[in-house]
């Protein structure tokens, strides 16, 4: 299990990351509502389409990323940061350095 000191610095670069998530989200004209703008009256529908596509399959991804930070910093608040959910023993701060969102520890993630 990381120091406290480590693990401060960790729940900082969750927070940091969370915050870079949100904005790449933001420029991709996701808000908080989710949904994605495009001017309507563009002539080239057929790129809008396909530029609609890529952006939604981006934004996507981020969001399955965000997804995973928020839990982590949640496991934070109930005290649980750093457990491995499967089998519950400390997952290494070598680990938690590299992937601060990790939820399982390395021999569980390998039997996956």
């Amino acid at each position: 299990m990381p120091s406290e000191a480590g693990l401060a610095d960790l729940r900082a670069a969750l927070d940091e990351e969370r915050a870079q998530l949100r904005h790449q989200l933001a420029d991709l004209g996701f808000g908080d509502d989710g949904g994605l703008a495009y001017d309507q009256n563009f002539a080239d529908s057929s790129q809008v389409t396909a530029e609609r596509g890529e952006a939604e399959a981006l934004a996507n991804s981020l969001k399955e990323m965000l997804a995973e930070v928020e839990h982590a910093l949640a496991k934070f608040e109930a005290g649980t940061y750093g457990l491995c959910e499967n089998c519950g023993e400390p997952i290494p701060p070598a680990r938690l350095e590299a992937k601060p969102a990790a939820r399982l520890c390395i021999n569980c993630a390998s039997r996956r």
